[in-house]
């Protein structure tokens, strides 16, 4: 019996639990009456021992029926103050996929997880993406950190572990898609902020072409750098937040093996994982993507901007205050005395004209000013500009995701990520709007076009530079530019 038919025949309200058959071996979810979940499979080999800091290899095939209703472990990780995941597992490859219970061959799409150096995939309910949409969710796990993004001098795929991980799950899901009722001529990636910027890279990668057929991008980093203090206290500037080239990488990784005692990769492969993890800001450090080798052999920003790209339909955006919540979480209030300083620190002899822009008398904290100057400078701009390149070779839906209501301080970094994954605390109008959300999502995902039966109309970007609105009430076109002083911005 084939396993797409298992999965119908056990998938209905009998309380059985659902079985499919990979091509590793069957596993064994749960049926949930409308849809099934199965957690914990393994889409890739365990990466340890001489596999760490090795392109990933194919899981071992099992004998029986294998379990697949609790999560697997999350990649190495350390708590932060918005994350209280700690994990040491090095055997952390694992994917979950949540399949409706309808008949017939879906849409498919897969999850990548935001961060880069914590996070999981099981974290993210799919539940009511996969049955008011009728597609097929999967969620994938990572390597991370200095296990994902690690470099070393001679050591192939430096920097780029993790994005290599991701492409292992898009070529086990075009694999094994059937088996869970998934149509594997009709994948999405999507990801937010770094999962966005992974997006990215496998939209620029040559080894990612032909593993999905449609992209979406929350709040990515593709082209964004950062000015001096845009994140921290005391960062300096960076040219990009996403990338770093793999020599660079390599180089970091050969000084961190020293500080660690190690003079080659045996050494470092041998560390206990919590050695790795004890190591200051080591998380952080490998954190962007290595370019210059085989996984992502050029910068981004230079293929996106010669057109060297998957042509692959995009749906992509923001939040109308991404910044508010980074200011909050990575340095607290800022003084208004301090406004002025952080300006001249981050942009120099711009500083006077932005103040004259943003003055402090417009908004009710010096925090808010100073996240607003970053939200269209660090996020608006460049995802405005992103749009731009997108479009001049292929099909792109932009948006501003605008809901005011979304957390306390507004519509802010990844904060429209619960109105897909669907939080249970969203009532009334967000619940609405999450509805609407997910109707546009699974809608592209099926065909490429957000654009639906009683859906209030979505132009494409290429249409006057439309970027569609998504607030409660409020479902229509926007003018970004004007919105985020992009003209100001040009050439800052």
């Amino acid at each position: 019996m084939g396993a797409a038919l298992l999965l119908t025949s056990c998938g209905g309200a009998d309380g059985r639990d659902g079985v499919a058959s990979t091509d590793s071996g069957d596993v064994r979810g749960v049926v949930h009456g409308d849809h099934t979940v199965f957690q914990g499979i393994p889409y890739a080999a365990p990466p340890v021992g001489e596999r760490r800091w090795a392109a990933p290899a194919r899981a071992e095939r099992w004998t029986g029926v294998r379990d697949a209703t609790a999560p697997g472990s999350p990649c190495p990780q350390i708590g932060t103050s918005y994350s209280d995941d700690r994990s040491t597992d090095e055997d952390c490859l694992f994917l979950n996929v949540t399949t409706p219970s309808t008949q017939g061959a879906r849409p498919v799409m897969v999850w990548v997880h935001g961060d880069g150096s914590v996070g999981a995939g099981h974290h993210f309910d799919a539940r009511a993406l996969a049955t008011q949409g009728d597609v097929v969710v999967v969620t994938i796990n990572y390597r991370l950190g200095v296990f994902g993004g690690f470099g070393y001098p001679g050591l192939p795929g430096s920097g780029a572990f993790g994005l290599a991980d991701q492409r292992a799950a898009l070529d086990w899901v075009r694999r094994n898609a059937a088996a869970f009722g998934g149509d594997p001529g009709n994948i999405t990636l999507f990801g937010v902020s770094y999962g966005a910027s992974s997006v990215a890279a496998h939209l620029v990668s040559p080894a990612s072409r032909g593993l999905f057929d449609k992209a979406v991008m929350h709040s990515g980093f593709a082209l964004i750098d950062l000015p001096a203090e845009a994140w921290y206290p005391g960062l300096e500037a960076l040219p990009w937040l996403a990338w770093r080239d793999q020599a660079e990488i390599a180089g970091i990784g050969q000084a961190v093996a020293a500080e660690l005692g190690c003079a080659d990769l045996a050494c470092l492969r041998g560390l206990p994982a919590e050695t790795l993890l004890d190591h200051p800001q080591v998380m952080n450090i490998f954190q962007p993507y290595g370019y210059g080798g085989d996984d992502l052999p050029r910068l981004p920003a230079d293929a996106l901007a010669d057109g060297d790209f998957a042509r692959v339909p995009v749906l992509a955006g923001n939040a109308r205050h991404e910044h508010r919540g980074i200011v909050d979480i990575f340095r607290g209030p800022v003084a208004a005395a301090d406004y002025p300083r952080l300006l001249a620190a981050a942009f120099g002899d711009d500083a006077d004209e932005i103040v004259r822009e943003y003055p402090l008398s417009a908004y009710p904290s010096a925090s808010l000013a100073w996240a607003q100057v970053l939200t269209d400078r660090v996020w608006a701009r460049p995802t405005f500009r992103q749009h731009e390149l997108l479009a001049r070779h292929t099909p792109v839906h932009a948006f501003e995701f605008a809901d005011e209501g979304a957390t306390p301080q507004g519509a802010t970094h990844s904060s429209d990520i619960g109105y897909l994954f669907r939080d249970e605390d969203l009532t009334g109008d967000h619940k609405g709007l999450s509805d609407l959300m997910i109707r546009y999502w699974t809608t592209f995902a099926s065909t490429g076009d957000p654009n639906g039966e009683g859906l209030p109309a979505w132009p494409p970007f290429a249409d006057g530079e439309h970027v569609q609105q998504l607030a409660p009430g409020a479902v229509t076109g926007v003018d970004y530019r004007a919105e985020h002083r992009l003209d100001f911005w040009a050439g800052r």
